[in-house]
């Protein structure tokens, strides 16, 4: 069966709700109504019932949801009821920062290898990962299977990277790096710009300093 198009909103919001039910869970409870959960997580009950009947609903009416049913659910979901292997390519500090996230592992994103074209990181191990040269890419991708890459290399040369992935059947890529991608169809890429994220945060820090500042001049 044809899967379903879902709106980059709603699957904003599934990691949201997983990680609320995960925290249910460790709280020992064991059923929620979607008030409940609304309460919780800022989302209206409408759109939490609305979000979850795109994959089929999980709730009965008077009943609610059982919740770890429904963060198994949303693991399926998402993807991270199984292991998804991973590489970094970038062994600078945000690379090592990276695969210093050990919350990573819980989640299933095993990280296999950091790769990077320096000397002086090569054939070191950040939290027991070693960091091959980038020379090896092709010859490691072709012995192993890597499910995800990630960026974190210079805009310089992050096409060209990521062409070499593409090339070797990498189908995901997380991108941290300041470039969009110019990537086949059948290519998966994240974009993840930080300095965007702290932009659109002062955007709305001035927006509030505007609207307090018009409320003082009433």
């Amino acid at each position: 069966m044809e899967r379903k198009e879902i709106s980059n909103a709603v699957i904003k919001r599934l990691p949201r709700y997983h990680r609320y039910l995960g925290e249910l869970m460790e709280s020992g409870v064991e059923r929620i109504s979607s008030n409940d959960l609304s309460e919780k997580m800022n989302v209206t009950a409408s759109q939490i019932r609305q979000d979850l009947n795109n994959f089929g609903g999980f709730g009965q009416q008077g009943y609610g949801y059982n919740v770890e049913y429904l963060y198994n659910e949303i693991a399926k979901i998402l993807g991270i009821d199984r292991q998804n292997n991973m590489i970094i390519i970038g062994g600078g500090n945000f690379g090592q920062a990276l695969t210093n996230y050990s919350n990573f592992e819980r989640r299933g994103f095993m990280i296999q290898a950091l790769f990077d074209v320096s000397p002086d990181r090569i054939g070191k191990s950040v939290r027991g990962i070693k960091t091959l040269d980038m020379k090896n890419l092709e010859e490691f991708l072709s012995g192993h299977h890597i499910d995800i890459a990630v960026l974190t290399v210079p805009k310089s040369t992050a096409q060209e990277v990521a062409d070499r992935l593409i090339a070797c059947g990498i189908k995901a890529i997380w991108n941290f790096a300041h470039l969009d991608l110019k990537v086949p169809d059948d290519v998966v890429v994240e974009n993840v710009h930080l300095s965007e994220s702290l932009m659109q945060l002062s955007y709305r820090i001035s927006e509030k300093r505007d609207k307090e500042g018009s409320g003082q001049n009433s």
